[in-house]
């Protein structure tokens, strides 16, 4: 049997024609960025994700620079967030020659653990990016506490999040900015890069959709040195078609985590792999289904002789990249997430997985177990 890690395919046949009739109305009216076809998506997203404002940017990536523009960070800043995750959260931050400063994560969410923050906090600090990683938000009430107490903004890391909710309010609403991408293997997406901001600040709302078009309002006249991240109306029209079947498809990666456990739990494969936790008061859409598993390398290896699929989010944590040697971070300085790197092996989640997919995943990961 043969179980990729995600299967676009699946998901594009069952919309095909929805798709195509977007793409072609695309092709006839020839109007490509921006436009009408944007800001529709971004209504239609600041309404699902409970924000007043949405600003559609070329990816995410895009969305974390912006949103830090928009906060002011510059060179000598600091930024607070976490080792385990992808290059573009801290990327960001040194992109505008400030300086990532890690705290590290809890085991069981693998999300920042709120009670490193403040040790890490000085008089350079101005944000907090919070990642809410494989689809679970991070402790935001602690994280909001804390932020407002010392006059820092938070800007949610949601890509990998969209429909998440903590305490019934979601991912993108719960600090200054929340920000989302589009990559086609996300919950939500596109058929190329794309990203999009949220918040309830009108201000910021203005700032970011200017700093988006070089920094202008009006047709060359320049008030601030932006860049140029616009969304494609193509990638809007696309996401607008999507946007209508999210919830059936994010409740179908919840049944599978769901199948999962039982799976797991019937096969007793408990004490050799560790099953994704949710928080209380949490809402996991499961971007990814992240297990720890002991001798992790040789079990992915295994599942790959057998046609499944497995990706490791992320083999080498933030504070130990090449680049950020200048940093003077150590093997050890966050042993919580170096140990997340050297277990993490994601399985296959999405809402077109078959039982019988389902269980071949489980009953192989046993074989490989019963063997070692």
């Amino acid at each position: 049997m043969n179980v990729p890690l995600l299967d676009l395919k699946a998901q594009y046949h069952s919309i095909r024609s929805e798709i195509l009739a977007a793409i072609e109305a695309i092709c006839d009216d020839q109007g490509f960025v921006l436009g009408p076809r944007v800001v529709d998506l971004e209504q239609a997203l600041a309404a699902y994700v409970g924000t007043a404002h949405a600003v559609g940017v070329a990816s995410g990536s895009d969305a974390l620079l912006l949103s830090l523009m928009a906060a002011g960070i510059g060179p000598g800043d600091e930024v607070i967030t976490v080792p385990f995750t992808f290059f573009a959260t801290a990327g960001a931050i040194s992109r505008l020659g400030a300086r990532p400063v890690f705290v590290d994560i809890r085991p069981a969410s693998f999300n920042m653990d709120p009670s490193r923050i403040e040790e890490r906090i000085t008089s350079l600090t101005k944000a907090i990016i919070p990642v809410h990683l494989f689809g679970q938000c991070a402790e935001m009430e602690a994280i909001t506490e804390i932020a407002k107490r010392k006059g820092v903004a938070i800007i949610e890391d949601a890509c990998q999040a969209i429909g998440a909710s903590q305490n019934g309010v979601r991912a993108g609403a719960l600090g200054d900015t929340g920000c989302f991408s589009f990559f086609p293997s996300k919950n939500l997406g596109g058929f190329g890069d794309g990203g999009l901001i949220t918040t309830n600040d009108r201000g910021l709302s203005d700032l970011l959709a200017m700093l988006r078009v070089h920094g202008s309002r009006t047709r060359y006249v320049h008030e601030r040195v932006g860049i140029n991240s616009r969304l494609d109306a193509l990638q809007a029209a696309i996401l607008r078609v999507k946007l209508k079947h999210l919830g059936s498809w994010t409740e179908g990666r919840r049944r599978n985590a769901a199948r999962y456990e039982r799976l797991f739990a019937d096969a007793k494969l408990l004490e050799r792999v560790v099953l994704p936790v949710t928080e209380t008061g949490n809402y996991h859409v499961f971007n990814q289904f992240t297990i720890r598993a002991q001798q992790r390398d040789e079990v992915r290896t295994y599942l790959k002789d057998k046609g499944i699929g497995t990706e490791v989010y992320y083999p080498v944590p933030m504070h130990l990249q090449i680049c950020y040697r200048k940093l003077g971070y150590q093997k050890g300085d966050f042993p919580v997430s170096e140990r997340a790197a050297e277990e993490v092996l994601s399985l296959p989640i999405y809402a077109e997985l078959a039982e019988d997919q389902l269980v071949y995943v489980v009953e192989t990961v046993k074989a490989f177990y019963s063997s070692h």
